[in-house]
């Protein structure tokens, strides 16, 4: 894979359909930032409770398995401006209907489950068009500059909303967030049409067959778990933001994206590609760790540092998606990221309702505490088992077997390395000559 820590961003942006399809995202993000924070305050005043305000604001994570099931070989089947186009106005619908005077809280989850049923094919769509217009080596690059934006936007979101829900209300914050998401609706439109990356229509039978595919190679599962559980447990400290501190939650949340916009510059931009593959485990050790001090209770400039510094352990993402699309063949890219980003929301939105759970009979405090200490775990035992089964050719050639049922060209040659077109299946030592060239091969499990 190409050298993608010195592709230029200015290059990026001078791909035509780089542009509307970052100002789309990055309007959808502000709608689901401002949105996500006025449902939580809003139900938290209504119910007092943190259970049901940390799944409030991402519950819509929890039907996402149930879309990834049935719904997610649309990711690669569906073109891709008409999918992305219709997804924005649903959420622009439903997010209107969250504000109705009088809706019950029962009724709001409703509403949120079903955003969540309809987000499941977004991420599949809008990753595999990523992927698809920019050149080659050109997708990590890209994707942190998704990443930044996406920091920046929540810091800019949770700043504003805090202040608009404090000032205004919080019905009022979620009719401005569904007409965020009609902004991003219309710069879809500014995307070529281009038609779907795989033929056939979609279904449940050619989502399930997929998914099994993309989830029976040793290598891909480890990346996938190493992607889903330990950050989406972090997220499920971040979900008791609110309880945690009512009138502080927007600087949490502000401080929180600070750092991960800190992490995506640094793995994205500045590290460069040998160092990258051996930097998974530590930040997500990073990304845990400074959540045990909250269990101590510090004051406000204090916990806003922890936050910040721990976020910067999101930047481990961006390894194991460069991992994740090296392993991939082709024709399934769009459903592989999309099985991402579906596992992930729906990883957070189970620890969100697990870390809610614990601080409805405990304390938020504790509740994080105890959070984090799970997520460190997790990554211990994802270590453990990657290095266990590392460097043993049945893996690799269960891999590179799954890896020859696609559709291949000369782009996916060139990911193979060493034994490309030869016949042979490629050894570990194969793997560690081309590692300045393959980074992302060099161990791909998750650090």
């Amino acid at each position: 894979m190409p050298d993608t820590s010195r592709t230029s961003y200015t290059a990026l942006f001078r791909t035509p359909e780089f542009r509307p399809l970052f100002l789309s995202s990055a309007a959808g993000v502000a709608a689901r930032t401002v949105g996500g924070l006025a449902l939580g305050t809003l139900v938290f005043r209504a119910t007092d409770s943190p259970l049901l305000s940390a799944l409030s604001m991402f519950g819509p994570a929890l039907a996402q398995v149930a879309g990834a099931t049935l719904f997610l070989s649309g990711a690669d089947r569906l073109p891709p401006r008409a999918a992305l186009t219709g997804l924005s106005l649903a959420f622009a619908v439903t997010t209107a209907a969250l504000a109705l005077p009088g809706l019950s809280v029962p009724a709001m989850l409703a509403v949120v489950l079903v955003q969540g049923l309809i987000a499941s094919v977004g991420g599949g769509v809008r990753w595999g068009l990523l992927h698809e217009i920019l050149p080659e080596g050109g997708y990590l690059t890209g994707r942190s500059v998704f990443n930044m934006m996406h920091g920046l936007t929540q810091i800019a979101g949770y700043a504003a909303g805090g202040f608009l829900v404090a000032v205004l209300s919080p019905r009022l914050c979620l009719l401005l967030a569904a007409g965020l998401y009609g902004a991003a609706a219309g710069l879809t439109l500014l995307l070529s049409r281009r038609p779907p990356r795989a033929a056939g229509r979609p279904s449940v039978t050619a989502t399930r067959r997929a998914n099994a595919r993309l989830w029976s190679a040793r290598p891909r599962r480890h990346v996938y778990l190493a992607l889903w559980i330990p950050n989406g447990l972090i997220v499920g400290c971040e979900s008791l933001y609110v309880s945690y501190d009512p009138g502080s939650a927007g600087t949490l949340f502000a401080c929180a994206a600070l750092g991960m916009l800190a992490g995506d510059i640094t793995v994205g931009r500045l590290l460069p590609p040998r160092l990258r593959p051996r930097l998974g485990v530590p930040l997500l050790v990073l990304l845990a760790a400074p959540y045990l001090a909250l269990f101590l209770r510090p004051p406000l400039p204090v916990t806003a540092v922890l936050v910040a510094v721990a976020s910067v352990g999101f930047g481990a993402s961006l390894v194991q998606q460069e991992r994740l699309v090296a392993l991939t063949p082709d024709d399934l890219t769009g459903q592989a990221l999309g099985l991402h980003s579906a596992g992930m929301l729906t990883a957070q939105g189970l620890a969100a309702a697990l870390a809610g759970t614990v601080a409805q009979f405990t304390s938020p405090a504790t509740a994080m505490t105890a959070t984090a200490l799970a997520s460190l775990a997790v990554t211990l035992t994802l270590t453990v088992a990657s290095r266990r089964a590392g460097g043993t050719r049945g893996r690799t050639a269960d891999c590179c077997r799954d890896r020859r049922r696609g559709t291949r060209g000369p782009r996916d040659d060139r990911r193979r390395g060493r034994g490309a077109g030869t016949g042979r299946v490629p050894s570990p030592l194969d793997w560690i000559k081309d590692r300045s060239a393959t980074p992302a091969r060099s161990d791909p499990c998750i650090g």
